[in-house]
């Protein structure tokens, strides 16, 4: 999990309705950008690892989306592996090329998530989505929503999960009520985190949405599953990013004056929880600031996987940034802003930078990357030098299926 990896170049598509371009047009425009930014050719590279989530369902490019992307511009012979895991798809492939590349095996390793899901028949982008659940136990998990809502005095009515909305958004939702149940958090707090990100989000060129939106108007907007209210919600979305990871030799070899250092950076996929164990979130984020040998008080910036309002105050609560059922506090506060204590999700996160699932993961890192470079504009973080990013994906049981965990620091 412990990582001597750099990242020496990074680019990315601007992110939104990408309806006229191709994949692949999408893939190789991030592609050149990173080649460019790390000052290499298509000639250095040892190995490539490409994400991609929902192809097989949208364009219908199935098996080879990677190659098929790469030879389009004249990439061939190395090996190329392709990585479908959920929303964590490019997470998990930049993890892999990191240890590739820790492990000494490659020095030079592109990483691309590319997706679209932009289509005209809106029910194959809502498909993409509800298989990644165990779509064997998709009436069990409607069951066990249903009950966890019920315990707390609440109805679910999810006969429009699948067909008019995702389903992962009665998850949410229900994720939302409990926490609010439980600690009283507020509908206006998840509203704080939509507007927050709408700020950090109007700073950055790429982003899908650059209009800010105030607590007010994210409250009576429409409303999906209560609480959860549109702006709230990550939308769909079509792009591509890309990371170029280098070993510390060739990282000398270019110049480490722009290389970024991987410190660590995890995957894991959920399991059946017994009794007294530790949720695999909070056993994550503890292993990982082991390795690392850093913890919450030294991070400077996050980018976290905020597909909806309530991801965002639970994650700042299994980061230790605050206590368990104060994060709806500490938006509040403004300790997540930019200019707070812990800027989170200076791009505009999920929900304004946009959702492309298998270019999210890429797109963290090439922002904590502008970030730690000092290269972010007018969201820049003052001194960033500790960056961590967070990305998870799927449901089965009750817990996420895949979660990539990874801090970048500045040498």
């Amino acid at each position: 999990m412990r990582q001597v990896a750099y990242v020496a170049g990074v680019g990315m598509t601007p992110f939104g309705n990408a309806i006229d371009k191709t994949l692949n047009e999408l893939a190789c425009a991030s592609i050149a950008d990173a080649l460019k930014d790390a000052g290499i050719s298509k000639g250095d590279l040892n190995a490539a690892y490409m994400g991609n989530a929902a192809a097989s369902v949208i364009t219908g490019q199935v098996c080879v989306s990677g190659q098929v992307a790469l030879r389009s511009m004249g990439i061939g012979k190395i090996p190329v592996i392709n990585i479908e895991n959920a929303c964590a798809t490019s997470a998990t492939a930049f993890q892999q090329a990191c240890t590739m590349v820790t492990l000494g095996v490659y020095d030079v390793v592109l990483v691309c998530g590319y997706e679209k899901l932009y289509h005209e028949d809106k029910n194959k982008t809502f498909s993409v989505f509800t298989g990644a659940i165990d779509v064997t136990q998709t009436d069990a998990i409607k069951a066990r929503l249903k009950a966890r809502n019920d315990a707390i005095g609440q109805s679910l009515d999810m006969s429009g999960a699948g067909s008019s909305r995702s389903i992962f958004i009665d998850i949410y939702a229900t994720w939302a009520r409990e926490h609010m149940h439980r600690y009283g958090t507020t509908q206006r707090q998840l509203a704080a985190v939509s507007a927050k990100n709408s700020v950090h989000g109007s700073l950055n060129p790429k982003s899908q949405f650059r209009s800010i939106v105030t607590i007010a108007e994210v409250l009576s907007a429409r409303e999906i599953v209560t609480p959860l209210t549109l702006p709230m919600c990550a939308p769909i979305g079509d792009g591509a990013a890309a990371v170029v990871v280098v070993s510390d030799r060739f990282a000398n070899k270019i110049g480490k004056k722009r290389c970024i250092r991987v410190n660590a950076s995890s995957l894991h996929s959920g399991w059946d929880v017994e009794e007294g164990e530790l949720p695999m979130v909070s056993s994550a984020v503890s292993e990982l600031y082991e390795h690392a040998s850093l913890g919450p008080r030294d991070l400077n910036c996050i980018e976290l996987h905020d597909a909806s309002a309530i991801s965002e105050i639970k994650y700042y609560e299994y980061l230790g940034l605050c206590e368990a059922g104060a994060g709806g506090e500490y938006v509040e506060s403004g300790a997540s802003s930019l200019g707070g204590r812990v800027p989170v999700n200076t791009s505009g996160g999920l929900m304004r930078k946009g959702h492309p699932i298998g270019a999210t993961g890429a797109a963290q890192i090439v922002e904590l990357v502008m970030q730690l470079r000092g290269e972010a504009g007018a969201r820049q973080v003052s001194g960033a030098r500790v960056a961590l990013a967070e990305n998870g994906g799927g449901y089965i049981g009750t817990d996420a299926a895949a979660l990539v965990l990874s801090i970048l620091t500045k040498e």
